[in-house]
C-alpha cells in the first residue's frame, strides 16, 4: 500500500485541482457564459481559441476532456506503485472509448478517432481500427472476439457492451475488496450506488428503446456476485441488481405503480396534461448528480486514505461531462442555466 508522503502529496495536489475545477461553489460561473467563444475563455483563460463555432465546439471538447485525464494521471502516478483499484478508474476512459468504438464498428464506419490516449495505462489498439482482433491483442478484451462476426453485422452490439460494462464494474469491485477498510469506506458505498443505479438504467433503456421484456433484460445486468443470466441471477437482496430487478415488470407508462421502488426519487415527474412515460435519460442525469454530491462530500473526509483518489476521479469526469454538456448546449442555443435544469445540477 502507498505511503503516507504519497498519500500527503496526491491528497495536496487533488485539493488544488479540486479547487480550481467547476464543482461545487465554481459550477454558478459557468452561467456566465453565454457563447461558445466565452465558455473557452472562462474554461481555459490562458489558452482560449479563436474558431469558428463548430470547429470551437470540437477543439474545446478535446481539450477538456485531455485536461480531465492529464490531471486525473497525475494524480495516480503519484504513487510509485498504485494499487490496480486506482489504476483501472484511470482505466475507465478506455473502457470508454472501447464501447464508442463499438459503436462505430457496428455502424459501420471506416475509422474511429475520437480516442483518448492514457500513456503507459492503454491497453487497446484503436489505431488498428476497424480491425478489431488486432485492436484487442494482447489485451484482457478477447472474450468480445466471440461477438465479432455479430458486431461486423450489425448483430447483438447491445451484448458486447453490457458483458464490456460486467468485466470492467466487476474487475474494478474485486480490486476495491483487496484494499484495507480504512482505504474504500467511501469508495465501497459510492460505487455499490454506482453499480445499483447503472443497473437500474440499463432496465429503463433497455424495456424503453429496445423493447426487451423481463427476462431479456435481466440478462443484461450487473450482479457483482458473479453469478450470470437468467431472471433469477442475483441471488438476494444484497446483489447490486436488485433494485434494477425490482423494476422489470412495473408499468413504464404509471407512475404512480412505481411509488414503493427504492429508486423512485430518480424518475422523471408527472407534469398536469400530459402523459408520463419513464425517461432513462432523466433517470441517469437525476443518478448522476446524485453519485456527484456523494463523491463531493466525501471527499475530504479521510484526507490520508485512497478514497481520496477515487473522490477526486469521480469530481473530475463529473466535470467533464458537465463542461461538455455546457458546450453542446451553448452550441445548440441553449443556455447554461437551461443545461443545468436537464442534468438535475443545482447551481
Amino acid at each position: 500500500m502507498p505511503g503516507a508522503g504519497e498519500r500527503a502529496y496526491a491528497y495536496a495536489k487533488a485539493c488544488g485541482i479540486v479547487g480550481k475545477s467547476f464543482v461545487g461553489k465554481r459550477i454558478p460561473a459557468l452561467g456566465s457564459a453565454g457563447r461558445l467563444a466565452a465558455l473557452d475563455r472562462l474554461v481555459f483563460p490562458k489558452g482560449g481559441r479563436e474558431l469558428p463555432e463548430r470547429e470551437l465546439l470540437h477543439d474545446l471538447e478535446r481539450r477538456i476532456t485531455g485536461r480531465a485525464v492529464s490531471q486525473i494521471m497525475s494524480i495516480v502516478s503519484s504513487f510509485s506503485n498504485p494499487p490496480e483499484f486506482l489504476t483501472l478508474l484511470a482505466r475507465g476512459r478506455e473502457y470508454g472509448d472501447l464501447k464508442s468504438s463499438l459503436n462505430a464498428l457496428v455502424s459501420g464506419e471506416s475509422s474511429f478517432r475520437d480516442w483518448t490516449d492514457i500513456g503507459a495505462l492503454g491497453t487497446v489498439h484503436f489505431a488498428a481500427f476497424p480491425d478489431l482482433p488486432a485492436m484487442l491483442k494482447g489485451t484482457e478484451f478477447g472474450f468480445l472476439l466471440d461477438k465479432e462476426m455479430n458486431l461486423v453485422r450489425g448483430g447483438d452490439a447491445v451484448a458486447a457492451q453490457t458483458a464490456l460494462d460486467k468485466h470492467y464494474y466487476l474487475s474494478l469491485w474485486k480490486a476495491l475488496k483487496k484494499l484495507p477498510k480504512r482505504d474504500r469506506a467511501s469508495s465501497e458505498k459510492i460505487l455499490s450506488e454506482e453499480i445499483s443505479l447503472r443497473n437500474a438504467v440499463w432496465v429503463l433503456r433497455l424495456r424503453t428503446y429496445y423493447g426487451m421484456n423481463a427476462e431479456d433484460a435481466a440478462c443484461h445486468l450487473m450482479d457483482i456476485k458473479g453469478r450470470q443470466g437468467g431472471r433469477s441471477a442475483p441471488s438476494s437482496a444484497n446483489s447490486l441488481a436488485a433494485d434494477a430487478m425490482a423494476a422489470l415488470d412495473l408499468p413504464l407508462d404509471t407512475r404512480s405503480a412505481w411509488s414503493d421502488w427504492k429508486r423512485e426519487r430518480f424518475l422523471n415527474p408527472e407534469r398536469p396534461g400530459e402523459p408520463w412515460r419513464a425517461n432513462p435519460r432523466y433517470f441517469q442525469n437525476a443518478a448522476g448528480a446524485y453519485l456527484y454530491r456523494l463523491a463531493f462530500r466525501s471527499f475530504r473526509l479521510k484526507p490520508f486514505s485512497l478514497d481520496v483518489v477515487f473522490c477526486f476521479i469521480r469530481l473530475k469526469q463529473f466535470e467533464e461531462d458537465l463542461l461538455t454538456s455546457v458546450a453542446e448546449g451553448l452550441g445548440l442555443g441553449m443556455s447554461s442555466q437551461d443545461v443545468f435544469a436537464l442534468l438535475e445540477v443545482e447551481a
